[in-house]
């Protein structure tokens, strides 16, 4: 039968796709000693007060920007 060979194929290249999706799941996923033993965080570095609080800079203009020309 031609339908059960295509039907064959697709289940057999599903596989395929399905071992490999697999395998980089292993190879880039953490290993289970770093699940079992997670890193601590880095040591907080302690900051500085800030002296004053600086003044919000003034927004970006966006498109065209039109001024007034006095008329000499």
């Amino acid at each position: 039968m031609i339908g059960m060979r295509s039907q064959s194929t697709a289940g057999f290249l599903g596989a395929v796709v399905a071992a490999i999706a697999l395998a980089a799941a292993f190879i880039y996923g953490p290993s289970p000693s770093q699940l079992r033993n997670p890193t601590p965080p880095a040591a907080a570095q302690p900051q500085a007060a800030p002296a004053a609080e600086a003044a919000p800079a003034a927004p970006v203009p966006r498109g065209p920007v039109i001024r007034e020309v006095p008329n000499n």
